[in-house]
């Protein structure tokens, strides 16, 4: 290079001898992380049907309420006792009303009334109550009768919908063909970006989508989507205050504390077998969880990094994994069993560039994918919702 008598830090951007100093990294600065989905992991099979169905069971029900308002002659000596399901009981249970001493015998059921021996064993009769939870221990057969009657519950069919993602590529031959900063290739970098968008769209749909009242296969006017985490939770749909929970913590309004996260976990321990193992927020109550531990958070002098950041929270009902997504409302919390929930591909229709028919100079395509939500079991998972942010 010839000697040109100028200094290099005088000269300005409008010299031609120098090039422009521009890095060869484009900063994305938009949202695309998809924390949920990588913690569920890929689906252990595809969908079959743009109709998805799975089989649920459960168990007989080993538990049940009275229904009825009076006692006769008294509510620590009725023998006569109306309660919301008859066909849970058999003669021969021992039956215990919920948090107390006592066990009743029951002798016969007819329709929803069972007549019981009260103070069964010696143990002490107590008050009842309409609406009083009655657990059945178990049955006491008799030796050498006949096999009681057959009791069996019906399996459920439950089902979601595949959703299509989409979204199109149009590069010009010019933008394909020039040198562009820190992009080698426009087509592929446009995959990549687009796929970026539809993988955080997916993400957000599998926590808050909902299918169409009506025609939810969908046809040629109505689009096909698929049911979310938070619609489909129907059983476990906690609110403090509410539901036997307690309130939540702050001055007039209910925030979230480790009582009322306890007090939703066990609901769902004592209504299910389900195993919470992860818990899902988004900013505000991730904050209320790494509060949990601020009060008894200690430090020596060598410290030189404060933490405060809880990624695993374990309780006497599940070690949960804290999982922090942008998309989960800011008033709400999810407690789910993630060994009970998939997001599947319609089978070969997984994520995929489909390169469409050029009409001119250009290069068309889309990125296609098209999914849907399996939860099993919705009463093994729990909403907390309505707290404060």
């Amino acid at each position: 290079m010839s000697f040109t008598g100028k200094a290099t830090y005088g000269a300005g951007s409008d010299l031609p001898e120098l090039v422009e100093d521009v890095s060869d990294v484009i900063g994305i600065v938009s949202p695309y992380e998809t924390p949920f989905l990588n913690h569920l992991g890929d689906a252990k099979r595809a969908a079959q049907s743009t109709v998805h169905e799975w089989i649920e069971d459960e168990l007989l029900a080993n538990s049940d309420m009275i229904n009825q308002t009076t006692f006769t002659p008294s509510a620590t000596a009725a023998t006569t006792i109306t309660v919301d399901n008859g066909g849970r009981f058999r003669a021969g249970d021992l039956v215990q009303p919920e948090n107390e001493g006592e066990v009743m015998f029951v002798a016969a059921v007819a329709g929803n009334v069972m007549t019981v021996i009260r103070g069964y064993g010696a143990t002490t009769a107590v008050a009842l109550a309409n609406n009083m939870v009655l657990n059945i221990l178990g049955n006491a057969a008799l030796e050498g009768d006949d096999a009681p009657s057959a009791r069996f519950t019906n399996r459920t069919r439950q089902q979601n919908y595949t959703q299509i993602f989409t979204s199109s590529i149009d590069v010009s031959g010019s933008m394909q063909a020039s040198r562009a900063f820190g992009v080698d290739d426009e087509v592929d970098y446009q995959k990549q970006e687009r796929m970026r968008e539809l993988l955080r769209d997916l993400e957000n749909c599998v926590i808050n989508g909902v299918a169409p009242e009506v025609n939810q296969i969908g046809n040629a006017s109505v689009r096909r989507s698929m049911n979310g985490v938070i619609p489909m939770i129907q059983t476990n749909d906690f609110e403090p205050g509410q539901d036997g929970l307690p309130d939540g913590g702050g001055s007039g309004s209910d925030e979230l504390t480790e009582e009322l996260l306890n007090a939703a976990l066990r609901r769902v321990w004592d209504q299910s077998s389900g195993n919470v193992d992860t818990i899902v927020v988004g900013g505000a109550q991730k904050r209320k969880i790494n509060e949990f531990a601020s009060a008894s958070r200690q430090y020596v002098p060598e410290d030189t990094a404060f933490r405060d950041m809880l990624n695993v929270y374990e309780s006497d009902f599940g070690v949960c994994r804290v999982v922090l997504s942008r998309w989960v409302p800011s008033d709400t919390v999810l407690l789910l069993d993630s060994s009970r929930i998939d997001v599947m591909p319609l089978q070969g229709r997984s994520f995929h560039f489909k390169a469409l028919a050029s009409t001119g100079d250009s290069f068309k395509g889309q990125v296609i994918g098209e999914y849907t939500l399996e939860m099993k079991n919705e009463q093994a998972h729990a909403k907390l919702q309505g707290l404060a942010g």
